[in-house]
């Protein structure tokens, strides 16, 4: 599991950047994501300089650019990045722009990762073919839960296969118990979490801590809602409307 944050607020200084990846730290996560692309470059590489002192090594830190830069900016990026070998580097630019992609990654030799907006087989594919992404190390981020269903997800796994790439290789979007339990069963290479936010749907089974980025799931059948005591609530109320 990663922990998933670094959010930019009008009033959020790097000091307050800091303290919400010392609590992740703190809640059992060793792997963090933060958000670049919302101010300049020199002050994005500020902030990323301030979460790495808090961390052993640097690829416990993955940005994510959440597809807002050019080409021109993508590779400014990439090139200050470089040097940091973070753990990847995140949808630089708009999910379709294959091309893009594919230049950045001739630019850029660390991880990158993409494909959270991508939910068919088709673009899943042509990503895959024209992307110029690399099966040693990037990371595939297709969200298990919104992928046109658990059938085009496992379409989508069958084409990875036939083109050379691992599951281990899926690191899905979706910090709720449901991607957590197809991650797991589908034997995929770990899940994305958002400790504290969009509740209740958030966050896993009560009495399930995360352990240096690892969580147990609960040995009972299904999605596992019942296990989480306030989205249980909400549900149940919901069935009975």
């Amino acid at each position: 599991m990663y922990a998933a944050g670094g959010y930019y607020y009008p009033d959020k200084d790097v000091h307050s950047l800091r303290d919400e990846m010392q609590a992740y730290l703190d809640l059992g996560y060793s792997v963090l994501k933060m958000k670049i692309g919302g101010v300049g470059l020199s002050q994005d590489l500020r902030r990323i300089d301030a979460v790495l002192k808090l961390l052993k090594t640097p690829d416990q830190l993955a940005v994510d650019a959440n597809g807002r830069f050019n080409l021109a900016t993508a590779l400014a990026y990439a090139s200050a990045l470089e040097p940091y070998n973070l753990r990847w580097f995140e949808e630089a630019s708009d999910p379709l722009d294959y091309k893009l992609q594919a230049t950045l990654c001739e630019a850029y030799s660390p991880p990158m990762a993409t494909g959270e907006n991508l939910f068919s087989v088709q673009d899943a594919r042509n990503l895959i073919r024209y992307a110029g992404l690399r099966p040693d190390r990037d990371v595939l981020q297709f969200d298990c839960a919104l992928s046109y269903g658990l059938v085009e997800y496992l379409r989508i796994l069958e084409m990875l296969q036939d083109h050379g790439w691992s599951p281990t290789r899926c690191i899905p979007h979706g910090g709720h118990q449901m991607s957590l339990n197809i991650a797991s069963g589908l034997g995929l290479g770990g899940n994305e979490s958002y400790p504290g936010i969009f509740q209740p749907f958030g966050g896993f089974a009560d009495g399930f801590p995360v352990q240096n980025s690892y969580v147990k799931l609960p040995e009972i059948p299904g999605i596992g809602f019942e296990a989480k005591s306030e989205l249980y609530g909400v549900m149940s109320k919901l069935a009975k409307n």
